[in-house]
């Protein structure tokens, strides 16, 4: 913990003490108590940012982070009413981390400017751009000022965490993961609406924000819609949460069609007006409708701009697969609504291989690789249950805590209602440990056996002679609490299995729709589903490069089926089974801990 105690949580106490300071006075929409708070910011920004930069040691302690809702009970309940600014200082807290991994990471080495890291690539980081906020909409994409709060709270409430550009670019440049479920806000053309609206806003939840304003119109010599004063920008650039871009001097239609000596004046002029008002160098630029080309994209480099953002109304895009950094995409703000769920800040940053992670919010992401649909959902407690017959996942699931789950084991094919499982089993659900077959098991040697406890899981090589009886798993793992035999491992120890790894397993170089379950880098459960056919050891070579440390392959073919909050995620029908793998939403004092009362169904 020295690590921790040292740096991180002086500084979270300092900016959670300045910003109680400094917004006592400022209404704070639907907050949360204070505990939730404090222990949602330390346990999920301090894993995801500061351990990026630590010490394999330090990584270790630090990861171990948690503070229970219980031991701050006390000051949620003295603090009547909440203190104002708690969701603003929670947000500072997360930015302030998120700063301090750009200085942290001596892992993160760029590749050559301006490309994009093949780990950002995997990323999918919405970039959400806004044009005027006004009382009064003079065309289709401006925004009410009640829309913008709306956004916001929207952002609040799906868990999104707003990143500054500097964040975003040192993501694109390193591959260093940026925190869960990002997104940077963009305002172009310098509106009044930017200070009136936007800014207050933003102070309000503690966001980064990127505005992006060219000077003639700053200057005067462009009239038409409200404009932001120079002193305006001044103030805002002072402000950490705020990033000044340059946006050309007089916001051509199309640079492309500028002489080269135009182009020159509105790209390196703008940069040198800016700074010289803002007192700041300016990293970045923003083409005005965002066109561009090749010629375009060398001036701007030869500026000294770091990265570029542009738009393009038919080909909207995560940042991670721009061309480039001098060629940031973006979506328009209607779109906020629709990008939110894909948000995804890249595969974790590989910790200690005996760390988990039981702490972390279930969620889902859509991945397409090689062409591969893949659903994974990630976080929480994992645990498995053991139905009395044979039903859809999202049935099994109906009636229990569970968030998502997966089919689980092999089962007998023999009766059609049966429950009856290939291998030792042992559920949570039903605390009841089944053996194996005995003319079967023999016929599994080998195969991973899976065996999760309250705090960890275990692959092992399942041994028919030791491992068909309780005894036998927990001289494994004393506390387990579900064990089962997985078909194969795709996944181990960060490795992609290869071919002759198989063994005689049956079809396992066919495509086919796969399931899997495994823990990722970071130390959460995963579980997910191809939706399309795929062999073993493709699958296994997406599940690595997506950032997973090790992961079994399930039953698959028809069985294939992930549910997730009630709903299937099959694109058919799945063949009906008795046994699943599921996640729990992690407990309320954040223990690693699983639960212990699933129910069987029915």
């Amino acid at each position: 913990m020295s690590a921790i105690s040292g740096l991180g949580l002086a500084v979270l106490t300092l900016f959670w003490l300045d910003h109680q300071k400094s917004q006592a006075d400022t209404p704070v929409p639907t907050a949360q108590p204070i505990s939730q708070q404090v222990t949602q910011v330390l346990v999920n920004a301090l894993p995801i940012a500061l351990l990026n930069g630590l010490s394999g040691e330090a990584q270790s302690a630090a990861a171990q982070i948690c503070i229970p809702t219980a031991s701050l009970a006390q000051a949620s309940t003295s603090a009547a009413p909440v203190a104002a600014g708690t969701i603003a200082a929670s947000a500072a807290i997360g930015q302030a981390i998120g700063r301090m991994n750009l200085e942290l990471a001596p892992r993160a080495v760029p590749i050559p400017w301006p490309q994009i890291h093949a780990q950002a690539q995997l990323a999918q980081v919405p970039v959400i751009m806004y044009h005027d906020i006004l009382a009064e909409k003079e065309v289709f994409f401006d925004v009410l000022p009640e829309e913008l709060e709306q956004d916001f709270e929207l952002i609040h409430s799906s868990g999104l965490t707003p990143v500054s550009l500097d964040q975003l670019v040192n993501h694109l440049r390193t591959g260093t993961p940026l925190p869960d479920k990002p997104v940077l806000l963009t305002f172009d053309d310098g509106y009044a609406g930017h200070y009136t609206y936007v800014y207050p806003l933003l102070k309000r939840y503690g966001y980064p924000a990127t505005f992006s304003v060219f000077t003639g119109k700053l200057d005067g010599d462009i009239v038409g819609r409200s404009t932001l004063t120079w002193d305006q920008v001044q103030q805002m650039a002072t402000d950490p949460l705020v990033t000044i871009a340059a946006h050309s001097v007089t916001h051509p239609r199309d640079l492309r069609l500028l002489t080269d000596e135009e182009l020159h004046r509105e790209v390196f002029e703008s940069k040198r007006l800016v700074e010289e008002k803002i007192g700041q160098p300016v990293r970045y630029f923003t083409y005005p409708e965002g066109k561009y080309d090749e010629r375009v994209a060398k001036v701007v480099a030869e500026a000294g701009y770091l990265a570029a953002l542009t738009m393009d109304d038919v080909d909207e895009r995560f940042a991670g697969a721009s061309e480039n950094l001098l060629a940031i995409a973006r979506f328009g703000q209607s779109r906020l609504e629709d990008v939110i769920e894909d948000a995804w800040g890249g595969p974790p940053v590989a910790i200690e291989p005996g760390h988990f992670d039981f702490g972390s919010n279930v969620g889902l992401h859509r991945f397409t690789l090689d062409d591969i649909p893949l659903f994974l959902v990630t976080g929480g407690v994992p645990t498995t249950i053991h139905a009395d017959s044979r039903y859809q996942v999202s049935e099994i699931i109906a009636n229990t805590e569970a968030v998502a789950a997966v089919d689980g084991a092999f089962f007998s094919l023999k009766y059609l209602d049966s429950n009856t499982m290939i291998g030792p089993i042992f559920s949570q659900s039903t605390g009841e440990f089944v053996p194996g077959n005995k003319g079967e098991n023999p016929l599994l040697k080998g195969r991973p056996l899976v065996l999760i406890s309250p705090d960890k899981v275990e692959f092992v090589p399942f041994d028919p002679d030791q491992h068909n009886t309780l005894a036998g798993i927990q001289a494994e793992v004393p506390d387990v609490t579900n064990a089962f035999v997985a078909a194969a491992w795709l996944v181990k120890d960060s490795q992609p299995r290869e071919a002759h790894m198989f063994g005689n397993l049956f079809d396992f170089d066919a495509e086919r729709h796969r399931a899997f379950w495994g823990i990722d880098q970071a130390g959460r459960p995963v579980i997910g589903v191809s939706n399309d056919r795929v062999s073993s050891m493709h699958l296994g070579t997406l599940l690595s490069q997506l950032g997973l440390r090790d992961a079994v392959m399930l039953d698959s073919g028809a069985s294939t089926s992930l549910a997730y909050k009630g709903e299937s995620l099959m694109r058919y029908t799945p063949r009906p089974v008795p046994h699943v793998v599921a996640l729990l939403p992690p407990q309320p004092d954040c223990l690693p801990l699983a639960s212990s009362n699933v129910p069987a169904q029915r």
